[in-house]
């Protein structure tokens, strides 16, 4: 059979040995790097999916792009979506008004940010339609002051749909006892759930007529919000955008707006790529020992093999292979196992969760109350190369000890 080196190394791995302590130790090694590509392909499937999710329900809410005038306000929102929408990348417009505002129901008073949408719009450019648990976005009325409410909003408030709130503004009015809040009662006509608790908790929507009564704008909005057909080239967008429009304008994208924390997710997939790395390392470093206790082992075997006229490096591939293929099955045991648990995360987790009686990942302490994954091919190659490279790397050493053995010195006790 040739290369007979081959044949030798997968021999010697097959092989029942005398040591059984260098068997148990080539299976520690195979186990150590499963374990360690297992739980990277995991993890970095966790870190995609987190990713895209987070990404996916920030977007449904926030918008890929928003255009607002120099003072905060924008006079001709009309004027200004006819010149946006000429752009081709352009699939959405909507204008809106933003402020503060303090809810009052009962005893219960919670604070969050007001939103005045139009309706008809807004779809463009969010997907509150198809988060709503109550009533519709459609329900929103110009100058019956309906309002729209978090899931969590509504229930740190305890009110329901056709429940009254009392809304308080910041902007006051001087009366002759000083100045006093603005208060305006306005009906709860729906209720949102949109996964994320930053808006679950803290979002209202007003029509946009009803808040620009409210917060004195007159025909006036705080800025114009947009969807593009691909997000990723928001960037780009923006500056065309800002060479062609005609006025002082400040334009923002998501990419502006969110950039830190998503560079933070960015950061903590590599340093986790790099910690559990080091994991697979040291499984693959066992196969230094494994196969530095095999050249001991087989000294004598060895001795005859290079009489019969094998040189130092025939001698380097058989090792070589001998402990190649450990980092194979180990590599291969571990892909395998972590696509499928990768596959199946959002089933297990649940089940784990059923399984204790526990909430692992509460809604009030992470963004998202679910653990998401999505696999990416590339990732698994990655980690499937680097595997396979750590464990070639590890049989280096001890292969050149295999060479470097002395015939003579090995069979003089033989």
């Amino acid at each position: 059979m040739r290369p007979y080196e081959l044949w030798i190394g997968l021999r010697y791995t097959r092989a029942k040995r005398r040591n059984h302590f260098i068997s148990f130790i080539s299976v520690i090694s195979m186990a150590g790097i499963a374990l360690g590509v297992m739980a990277l392909i995991v993890v970095l499937s966790v870190m995609n999916g987190f990713q895209q999710e987070l990404r996916t329900r920030i977007l449904g809410v926030a918008s890929h792009m928003e255009i607002s005038g120099p003072a905060g306000t924008l006079a001709d929102w009309p004027g200004l979506a006819e010149q946006v929408g000429r752009h081709r990348e352009v699939r959405g417009m909507a204008p809106y008004v933003l402020g503060q505002g303090l809810l009052a129901f009962g005893a219960e008073t919670k604070g969050g940010m007001l939103r005045g949408v139009l309706p008809e719009r807004e779809g463009q450019v969010a997907e509150f339609d198809a988060k709503m648990q109550a009533g519709r976005l459609a329900d929103l009325k110009p100058g019956e002051f309906g309002i729209v409410l978090g899931a969590e909003l509504a229930q740190a408030l305890g009110v329901f749909t056709g429940d009254k709130v009392a809304v308080i503004v910041p902007q006051g009015v001087v009366t002759p006892a000083g100045m006093l809040p603005r208060i305006r009662q306005f009906t709860v006509v729906g209720v949102f759930r949109m996964g994320m608790f930053e808006y679950d908790s803290g979002l209202a929507l007003l029509h946009l007529e009803d808040a620009q009564k409210l917060y004195r704008l007159d025909d006036a909005v705080s800025g114009l919000r947009i969807k593009l057909a691909d997000m990723d080239r928001a960037p780009w967008v923006t500056r065309e955008l800002a060479q062609t429009l005609r006025g002082d304008f400040y334009i923002s994208d998501w990419t502006m707006s969110h950039a830190s924390f998503f560079r933070a997710v960015q950061i903590e997939k590599r340093m986790m790529f790099i910690i559990l790395t080091l994991i697979v390392a040291v499984a693959a470093f066992n196969i230094v020992s494994t196969l530095v206790m095999a050249v001991t082992d087989k000294q004598a075997d060895i001795a005859i093999l290079r009489t019969l006229g094998a040189s130092p490096t025939s001698i380097m591939k058989v090792f070589m292979v001998q402990g190649s293929l450990i980092g194979v099955i180990g590599t291969g045991l571990g892909v395998v196992s972590g696509v499928l648990l990768a596959l199946n995360v959002e089933t297990l987790v649940p089940f784990i969760e059923r399984g204790l009686g526990l909430d692992l990942f509460p809604a009030d302490v992470y963004y998202i109350s679910e653990l998401p994954s999505r696999l990416d091919w590339g990732d698994v190659g990655w980690v499937g190369g680097v595997a396979l490279v750590l464990a070639f790397l590890a049989t280096l050493y001890p292969s050149w000890r295999a060479a470097n053995v002395q015939p003579a010195e090995a069979l003089r006790y033989e």
